[in-house]
C-alpha cells in the first residue's frame, strides 16, 4: 500500500516560484531514473551486448515512467517494447547518440502519449478508480496526472520525476525553455488542486515532494515483468524481416502489373485504331446507300 506523504506547513508564505533557475535535484537518483549501478553500455563488446546493457539499465525505470504517462499497464509495456525495438533497428544511430537513454526514452514517451490512447476505455476507468482519493491527503491520485495535457505530463515527469534540468527538459520535449517553465508551473498548480498542501511548500522543496509522490504512484501500479533484452532484439529483427518481405512483395506485384500492361498495351492500341476503319468500310455483299438510290432512279 502506498504510504501517505504528509506535507509540512511552513511558518510563512512561500516565495513565488522561479522554475527557470532551478538546478537538477541533488541526492540519490529516484526509482524512476535510469539504474546507475549496472555496467554502462560503453563498456560492452559489440552492439548486442551494448544494447542488452542499456536495456538492463533503462527498461524497468522506463516502464514506471510510461505507466505514469498512460495510467495503464498494457500501454506502458507496449510503449517500452516499441521504443527498444526501434532502438535496435536503428542501433548504429542510437549507439553514437550523445544520450542513448534519452533517445529510447523519447521514443517510449512519444508512443505512450499518442493521441489514440485518449480514447482508450481503460484509461477512463483508471480515472474513475482514482476519483475516490481525497484531495489534501498527501497522496497523488492517478487522475491528477491523466488530467494534465500530454506536454505538461511529460515536462513534470522529466523535470520533477527524473531530475533533469530545465534546459535538458526543454531539449527533450522539443520546446523552448520559457515554454517548458510555463508548463512546469501550470502542471504543479494543477497537482495542487488534488494536494492543496503543495501550495504551502517552498519552491525548492516542491520538486522533491512531487518526485516522491510520483514514485509512490508508480509503486502502486503493481507493474508486470518485461521480456528479456534478447527477446526485444529478436522481435525487432523479425519486424524488419516482415517489413522487408512485404516491400519485396509489393515491388514484385508492381513489376508484374507493369509487364502485363506493356504486353497488353500494343494490342489494345491496334484494336482501338482498327475499330473505326472497320466501322466505316461497307460490306462487299451489302450495297451502299448511294447505289440503292441510283438503281431506283433508273
Amino acid at each position: 500500500m502506498t504510504e501517505t506523504l504528509s506535507l509540512p506547513a511552513p511558518a510563512e508564505e512561500a516565495a513565488p516560484e522561479a522554475a527557470e533557475h532551478e538546478e537538477p535535484a541533488a541526492g540519490p537518483s529516484s526509482g524512476l531514473a535510469e539504474t546507475a549501478d549496472l555496467p554502462h553500455p560503453k563498456a560492452a563488446d559489440g552492439p548486442a551486448e551494448a544494447f542488452d546493457l542499456l536495456y538492463a539499465r533503462l527498461a524497468r525505470p522506463l516502464l514506471r515512467q510510461t505507466y505514469l504517462l498512460t495510467g495503464d499497464r498494457e500501454p506502458a509495456v507496449r510503449a517500452v517494447g516499441h521504443a527498444f525495438r526501434q532502438a535496435w533497428e536503428r542501433w548504429p544511430e542510437v549507439a553514437v547518440d550523445r544520450d542513448p537513454a534519452g533517445w529510447v526514452r523519447t521514443a517510449a514517451y512519444d508512443h505512450a502519449l499518442s493521441p489514440w490512447h485518449r480514447l482508450d476505455p481503460r484509461r477512463r476507468a483508471a480515472r474513475r478508480d482514482g476519483a475516490g482519493n481525497e484531495p489534501g491527503s498527501g497522496s497523488l491520485p492517478p487522475e491528477a496526472l491523466l488530467d494534465l495535457p500530454p506536454s505538461y505530463r511529460r515536462t513534470l515527469l522529466l523535470h520533477d520525476g527524473l531530475g533533469l534540468g530545465l534546459s535538458e527538459t526543454a531539449a527533450e520535449s522539443e520546446a523552448s525553455t520559457a515554454a517548458t517553465a510555463a508548463r512546469l508551473m501550470h502542471a504543479r498548480e494543477a497537482l495542487a488542486e488534488y494536494v492543496p498542501g503543495l501550495r504551502r511548500v517552498a519552491p525548492d522543496r516542491r520538486r522533491e515532494i512531487i518526485r516522491s509522490m510520483l514514485e509512490d504512484l508508480a509503486d502502486a501500479g503493481s507493474l508486470p515483468g518485461l521480456p528479456s533484452a534478447r527477446t526485444a532484439r529478436t522481435g525487432s529483427e523479425r519486424t524488419v524481416r516482415l517489413r522487408t518481405g512485404a516491400s519485396f512483395g509489393a515491388t514484385a506485384l508492381v513489376a508484374a502489373a507493369a509487364v502485363l500492361a506493356s504486353l497488353a498495351g500494343p494490342q489494345a492500341h491496334d484494336s482501338a485504331r482498327q475499330a473505326p476503319r472497320e466501322a466505316k468500310a461497307p460490306s462487299a455483299s451489302e450495297p451502299s446507300p448511294g447505289g440503292q438510290r441510283d438503281r431506283a432512279a433508273g
